[in-house]
């Protein structure tokens, strides 16, 4: 199976926040954010394998910003590592300002954990990922930092066994 780069799953989605995307400070609701992101994560680790694939986690959601009623929000997402069956996939929120410029700023970012199926659910093999950006490599070194600390989390995998995690925190024996 080729490898492929994260640019090969790029997925661009854009959405205007309309009042019924709204809570009551009218800010875009968290959970329709969660929603756009999901969507996106899923067209994203499709265009990667080419196969059917069920969100496994959302490993991480980071609502550093709010997002206005009435702004302009585009959701980028690209695999970011593959693993057997499963992929990573960074999903960066942008907005663009209401103002002329119309410059953009990053507002958000979440971490998915999406899994290729064959018809009857069962996981399957997905190709591998080779970054081509210092950005690319960073995420792509982390993901599997943050695979074994999921691990663990869930009680799949002995503490002692996180090899990544364990050069991060404990010394090199002599």
């Amino acid at each position: 199976m080729k490898a492929k780069t994260p640019n090969d799953s790029l997925t661009i989605f854009t959405e205007i926040v309309l009042p019924n995307d709204s809570n009551n400070l009218q800010n875009l609701f968290g959970g329709q954010l969660l929603s756009w992101m999901d969507r996106t994560a899923a067209v994203s680790a499709h265009r990667h394998c080419k196969r059917i694939v069920v969100t496994a986690a959302v490993n991480n959601v980071s609502f550093e910003k709010p997002i206005p009623q009435g702004s302009i929000v585009t959701l980028e997402a690209r695999v970011s590592r593959a693993f057997t069956s499963s992929m990573e996939i960074f999903v960066d929120v942008f907005v663009e300002d209401q103002t002329i410029a119309g410059k953009k700023y990053k507002a958000n970012e979440a971490i998915y954990t999406f899994v290729a199926v064959d018809q009857l659910g069962n996981p399957i093999n997905v190709p591998a990922v080779t970054p081509e950006t210092d950005l690319q490599q960073t995420r792509y070194d982390g993901a599997l930092r943050r695979k074994q600390l999921s691990l663990i989390l869930a009680g799949k995998m002995k503490p002692e066994a996180a090899t990544e995690l364990r050069a991060l925190f404990l010394p090199e024996e002599e």
